[in-house]
């Protein structure tokens, strides 16, 4: 019998493209799934590339059929589903061969995975893919971590099922254990701001405006020509101009307004607060996300507060529009940049940088026009570390905040929520301002808890010669 290079476990929407996709490629692969039927059901459906695939009706069925060093990726639901197919697959196989786990992990339970089967002479890869249904089976994203000795016996196959920009796949190791896992959640984590600031954008047309869904989606189709070019902005024009077959209403218009989320932004968010970082435009799409889920809660405060007055003024033209997004889009990458960058300093992982910029270039749900001249200024190296900061795009920053300001203005006015927006706008204005406010928290921090604060004319650890306490009565 032919011997696989590659077996993957889990033959779900995800690992069933994956495969075809492996197959297509020219490599035999193997595959388990734990319903048998479902296995009969996807060789049956194969077609000419069932040629490439061997099916297996169980664990050792699926090691024997494996060339040495044996790798097989797990494409089975996050947490312990993982850990139990690890426990059935370890005791039959030997030194040297890998497991990969490809669905959205928990960086954390990766670096656990990987030090303990690497104390049994495993290896185990924590590998990100991105670009959903299609993505896996014509060519997605993807970032691994792991040894990078056992990666170099399948870079071939990751290479060649990525997705390519201008002919370089869309693939790379990112470095050690949960590495790529890491550099996978971030992506998620920008990923939901991007969407939330689109749709607070849509929102400012559709009720400050008055606009319909496919008036809207029309803008965003031209706003896909120019600098905004990316995957979600395409998208959202062609969701947006989409009719609901059964209502003959715009579709958008008959989808509950309640998102859910899988966890890779909250992720995002709270690593970073852990990493001293704060991405704060992530931060409020998470919390959007989760506001959104409060329907009832909502009903009753429109019920409550919907009669306030609001002084709208005129909403902001489409210009405005287009560079605000463009500025908040930019603050969100920025900040995914320097969670980034803050972990694998932490965690001694020597992410490049500018190599996740290009393998976000294609395959993936941000990829975007913008991210070759990300890649490029971070190669020439990064001012205080800041994206925003870079010559590359500190001018478009400059036009774009102001634009920045003038639609969050409206928003507040208007009574419209834009918590990404105003939320990237905040982080600009601290970011631009040499002097802040936190003397005062120091100094508050000093005086109920002598924490002490640095002297700007010299001095560390020092203390304030307060008042005695302060009088309630």
């Amino acid at each position: 019998m032919t011997q696989a290079r590659i077996g993957l476990v889990g033959l779900g929407v995800m690992g069933a493209n994956l495969s075809l996709n492996i197959a297509e490629k020219g490599f035999p692969v193997a595959v388990y799934n734990r319903t048998h039927s479902v296995t009969d059901a996807f060789i049956a459906s194969a077609g000419a590339l069932a040629e490439r695939v061997i099916p297996t009706k169980s664990y050792e069925d699926l090691v024997a059929s494996l060339a040495r060093p044996r790798a097989i990726i797990l494409l089975v639901k996050a947490g312990a589903p993982v850990d139990a197919v690890i426990a059935d697959l370890e005791p039959l196989l030997e030194e040297g061969d890998m497991i990969i786990d490809a669905g959205n992990a928990d960086f954390h339970d990766t670096r656990r995975r990987e030090a303990a089967l690497r104390a049994q002479g495993l290896n185990f890869f924590g590998m990100g893919i991105s670009g959903g249904e299609e993505g896996a089976r014509h060519g997605p994203s993807i970032m691994v971590g792991g040894d990078p000795a056992s990666y170099a016996a399948i870079r071939d196959i990751l290479e060649a099922i990525a997705a390519r920009h201008d002919g370089v796949p869309c693939a790379a190791h990112f470095g050690p254990d949960g590495a790529g896992h890491f550099v996978k959640t971030v992506h998620n984590g920008i990923e939901y701001a991007d969407m939330q600031m689109i749709a607070e954008i849509y929102g400012i047309l559709r009720d400050g405006a008055g606009r319909s869904p496919a008036q809207i989606g029309h803008l965003f189709e031209g706003w896909d020509k120019g600098p905004l070019k990316s995957y979600l902005v395409e998208i959202t024009g062609r969701v947006l101009q989409t009719t609901d077959p059964e209502t003959d209403l715009p579709m958008v218009e008959m989808i509950v307004d309640s998102a859910g989320q899988k966890g890779t932004g909250r992720w995002t968010a709270i690593e970073a607060i852990r990493l001293g970082q704060s991405p704060s435009a992530i931060e409020a799409a998470v919390a959007a996300r989760a506001w959104s889920s409060e329907r009832d809660t909502r009903a009753a405060g429109a019920a409550l507060f919907g009669d306030l007055p609001a002084e709208a003024g005129t909403v902001p033209p489409e210009e405005d529009l287009e560079q605000a997004l463009l500025a908040a889009k930019l603050i969100a990458y920025d900040q995914g940049f320097g969670i980034l960058a803050a972990a694998s300093e932490a965690f001694d992982w020597g992410i490049d940088l500018a190599t996740a910029a290009e393998v976000w270039r294609e395959g993936c749900i941000i990829r975007s026009a913008l991210l070759d001249d990300m890649a490029g200024a971070i190669r020439e190296g990064l001012p205080q570390g800041r994206l925003i900061f870079a010559p590359r795009f500190a001018g478009l920053m400059r036009a774009g905040a102001v634009a920045l300001r003038r639609v969050v203005a409206y928003g507040a006015c208007a009574g419209l929520p834009l918590p990404a927006l105003a939320n990237a706008l905040a982080y600009f204005d601290t970011m631009r301002q040499a002097r802040g406010t936190t003397d005062l928290v120091q100094a508050q921090r000093d005086f109920f808890g002598a924490h002490g604060f640095d002297r700007v004319d010299g001095g560390t650890n020092r203390h304030g010669p307060w008042a005695g306490p302060v009088s309630h009565s």
